[in-house]
């Protein structure tokens, strides 16, 4: 199928945002923290702040727990799930299964990351909540929260998707479902656009 590249991103875009829109409530209560509240892209798009939907992701290089340097710049051209969170956050904690559920959904695929990045200011507990947990996406370790200030982070969890291009498709504060069909098809729809 031959089409123009910038329609094809267009298209994907549009397909990620209502895809997330879509995503239907779902109540929270004191035992159960994980929300599906939908997005909502229209406000943080109009927003003026530097995670508003359409800037560019800044920057940065952090070790990841076997002492990998991973660099958000070196992975341009691919999709990226960007979380904020700390072990000793419980929402955070709530949230990660379907963080993992996500992740196996897309392993196989090249053009996609996701990247977990843990503001924990004791690294020393973030290997054994992954290994407990058998999480196998890649932790990132930021115990100066410098991730989290450039991203202007105000409570976390908080979750960026970042497009091919290195700009933020979308941002959503507080836990969420990520193991929802509708995010895997709106991701899969933006993975597949080579805009």
């Amino acid at each position: 199928m031959n089409g123009n590249p910038k329609i094809l991103s267009a298209v994907a875009l549009g397909a990620l945002l209502i895809g997330l829109g879509l995503v239907t409530f779902v109540s929270i209560s004191s035992h159960r923290m994980l929300s599906s509240t939908p997005f909502d892209l229209k406000q943080r798009a109009s927003q003026e702040s530097p995670v508003a939907a359409g800037k560019l992701a800044a920057n940065f290089t952090l070790k990841d727990l076997n002492g990998a340097t991973v660099s958000l710049a070196g992975l341009r051209g691919k999709v990226v799930f960007l979380n904020i969170w700390a072990t000793w956050c419980a929402p955070c904690r709530e949230e990660m299964p379907s963080i993992e559920s996500l992740y196996e959904a897309f392993k196989g695929n090249r053009d996609f990351v996701v990247l977990a990045v843990s503001q924990d200011t004791d690294g020393s507990a973030v290997r054994p909540f992954v290994e407990q947990n058998h999480l196998k996406f890649k932790v990132l370790l930021d115990p100066r929260n410098e991730v989290g200030e450039r991203y202007d982070v105000s409570g976390i969890p908080e979750t960026f998707i970042i497009g091919r291009d290195g700009r933020i498709v979308a941002h959503h504060v507080g836990p969420y479902d990520w193991a929802n069909a509708d995010i895997r098809d709106a991701l899969q729809e933006l993975i597949t656009s080579k805009g």
